[in-house]
């Protein structure tokens, strides 16, 4: 299992990221990690199209949901029917946002492992024939980032891209005095210390592994964050013009 997941995965990945090393002017390891996280992010963007979409959904029928428990909060039949029922006609799959994560691992683990030992040049053995062999890999990236040790500014900036990208999910609440108010208090709540605690612990990750590591979790979760802002954008303007359209006076 481990032989074909090095196959696969890890070896294509590595030899992709030497091979930017390669042919960057400067062969400057940091622009190549840049360009890898490209790459992978653009290889992915449909499966973190369809998580983005599951998760917006879902975090859109939250005042729904927790109307639906207020209401049958004493009838746990009747509230798992409800709840069926709901998803049903909003047409949203509680568990789609599952599989696109789930395709999604074996590429974090491959790249995890490039970026984890990818600076060490004993791996170089792993290259393809047709990948020219640097011989080193120079950790030195713009001429002071030191991308094989940890880099407090590089953890930042990781935990700075993540509480954007978290706070951009987070859905208003509804009036208080409407059915589900209660509980979307305690969502409210909830979700206001995940917006702060995955980016701490993005931080107190990032600062213990290689900066090389930590530039490619700095990129693709900005990488990302602006895929989720194109769509919502993208949402809003799609939900504008059929209201406008409806609104037209008639002749």
């Amino acid at each position: 299992m481990v032989y074909w997941f090095n196959i696969v995965f890890y070896q294509p990945l590595y030899n992709l990221l030497v091979f930017f090393y390669n042919i960057i002017p400067g062969n400057d390891i940091g622009l190549a990690i840049i360009a890898l996280t490209i790459v992978v992010r653009v290889i992915l963007y449909p499966f973190a199209l369809q998580s983005i979409k599951s998760q917006k959904a879902m975090q859109d029928l939250q005042p729904k949901l927790s109307a639906l428990k207020e209401k049958y909060k004493d009838k746990k039949d009747e509230l798992a029917q409800e709840m069926v029922k709901l998803y049903k006609n909003e047409k949203v799959n509680p568990l789609s946002s599952c599989l696109p994560v789930l395709i999604q691992l074996p590429f974090l683990i491959a790249v995890y492992k490039v970026f984890q030992s990818g600076l060490n040049s004993s791996n170089l053995n792993l290259l393809y024939s047709f990948v020219q062999n640097p011989n080193h890999i120079n950790s030195i990236s713009l001429g002071f980032l030191d991308l094989g040790k940890p880099s407090y500014v590089l953890a930042i900036l990781a935990g700075a891209a993540q509480f954007w990208q978290t706070k951009m999910l987070l859905t208003s609440r509804p009036p208080k005095g409407m059915p589900g108010s209660k509980d979307e208090d305690i969502t409210a709540i909830m979700n206001k210390q995940m917006v702060y605690f995955m980016p701490l612990i993005t931080v107190v990750i990032g600062v213990s592994l290689p900066g090389g590591l930590t530039l490619y979790w700095f990129v693709t979760t900005l990488l990302m964050a602006l895929q989720q802002l194109y769509f919502f954008k993208k949402k809003k303007a799609a939900d504008i013009i059929p209201a406008e359209a409806n609104n037209q006076p008639t002749i």
